[in-house]
């Protein structure tokens, strides 16, 4: 128990960043305090002192906001950020190398006896007031998205958002290379934002960057052409894009509208306007 304890510890060094030094993280950190009372609780419900066990697990909620409860079996280096409002539920199993944020349930859905809690695998992420419902297998490797509600099995490696949560499905498409291959020659990078969900601003700048492939794929076969033909014409490489603020560009327009309109008033009142209207 006090190596699990050291390890729950130790990996708050490396997932949280405000983490500066043990004693900080001992006094102040109310996940690890729930994660040590819960190791403790947990050994003596499991040696049949299931009161004390109880009234322990009460205590740690009292003092963190984190209600775990003493059957829930939790894997090693667990990590809880923030920690308020978690509840872990009875017959709740959480595998190594988790994660869960502040507001998390762990929930069950029926009154029975028996299994009625969540499994977790290892290596998750729940992000912050997701609730996880039922007697279900979130798989290995899973993101579940925050304020997510999730009421059947996620398989390994997904992403679940939404209510109620439903797996972002990432299309790996032929399409997705070329549209690679164009935003590098552009300077851009569509990808940024848009890796696992359906952004439908992302979608749209993929259907441009599509279009521009086919666009590309055109000239080339035009240039090709005059080149046969004697052209001397010459063909430039694509620039990349710089980065420019939307309002700069606005006011860059706009900028150039007030010049040309000075511009046309000049020729208007210059003498030799006058001259010839006369």
């Amino acid at each position: 128990m006090l190596a699990s304890i050291k390890e729950d510890i130790a990996v708050v060094f490396e997932r949280d960043p405000a983490a500066r030094h043990t004693l900080e993280i001992l006094t102040t950190s109310p996940g690890v305090h729930a994660i040590i009372f819960h190791r403790i609780s947990h050994a003596l419900s499991n040696k049949g002192f299931k009161w004390l066990a109880r009234i322990l697990s009460n205590v740690a909620r009292l003092f963190t906001g984190i209600e775990i409860h003493p059957g829930a079996k939790i894997g090693r280096r667990f990590f809880i950020d923030h920690g308020m409002g978690i509840v872990i539920g009875e017959t709740a199993e959480i595998g190594d190398d988790c994660s869960i944020y502040h507001g998390v349930t762990l929930g069950g859905t029926s009154w029975n006896p028996g299994k009625r809690h969540p499994t977790l695998g290892n290596n998750i992420v729940v992000g912050a007031g997701a609730k996880i419902l039922g007697p279900i297998k979130i798989n290995d490797g899973a993101r579940i998205g925050s304020n997510a509600v999730v009421v059947k099995e996620v398989p390994a490696n997904a992403t679940v958002i939404g209510v109620p949560g439903r797996e972002v499905i990432r299309r790996e498409d032929e399409g997705e290379a070329q549209r690679a291959e164009v935003a590098s020659k552009m300077g851009f990078d569509a990808y940024g934002a848009t890796q696992d969900m359906p952004d439908p601003v992302a979608n749209a700048v993929n259907r441009m960057l599509d279009h521009i492939h086919k666009m590309d794929e055109r000239m080339d076969t035009m240039c090709t052409q005059l080149r046969h033909l004697g052209s001397d014409f010459d063909f430039e490489p694509f620039q990349g894009l710089k980065d420019v603020e939307l309002d700069g560009c606005g006011q860059e327009e706009k900028r150039s509208q007030k010049e040309a309109k000075e511009k046309a008033e000049l020729v208007e009142d210059s003498p030799e306007k006058e001259k010839t209207d006369s």
